[in-house]
């Protein structure tokens, strides 16, 4: 986990939020999803991440789930040591170029549609991300035994928080 100073440059604070968040979620790929105007609820997705495609991610699903629309969407991720929290915006579109369906098919994918590839029901969104906010927390004893005792904690002793372009 990065440590950011105050006294450190905004940017830099914000390259290091950044490839913080990409870290976790390349380690546990795993997000909740909903479209922007939309009343159902977020469900959770698996994603496919690729590092070398930081503002991006894709999405097997199938034609009638709550996503299959596309359109501006809103995800949330939470790493697994929940040290770092993120809420990423940007649009949903349907990936039909056949050599990114064929890059992430995996046998994880395959359990979830009968025919494999071939399912007349699969569908692969590409999740075009466009900003986040990245809440990065400071996982220290000492702002835990602060708050065990009742004691005054700053917001910079729990972590930072970040707006980022994707």
């Amino acid at each position: 986990m990065f440590n950011l100073t105050p006294n450190q440059k905004s940017n830099t604070a914000s390259e290091q939020a950044k490839n913080t968040f990409w870290q976790a979620i390349s380690a546990s790929p795993n997000l909740m999803i909903k479209l922007h105007n939309s009343d159902l609820h977020s469900e959770p997705m698996r994603v496919q991440f690729d590092q070398d495609a930081r503002s991006k991610l894709w999405i097997y699903t199938t034609k009638n789930n709550r996503i299959a629309s596309g359109g501006l969407a809103m995800a949330q991720f939470i790493s697994k040591a929940h040290d770092v929290f993120a809420c990423i915006s940007g649009q949903l579109v349907e990936e039909k170029d056949p050599l990114i369906i064929d890059k992430y098919w995996s046998k994880e994918v395959e359990a979830w549609y009968p025919d494999g590839k071939l399912d007349s029901n699969l569908l692969m969104l590409r999740f075009e991300l466009s900003d986040a906010e990245i809440w990065l927390v400071n996982n220290t004893t000492e702002a835990f035994d602060k708050f065990a005792v009742g004691a005054t904690v700053t917001s910079k002793e729990v972590g930072s928080h970040q707006k980022i372009k994707l």
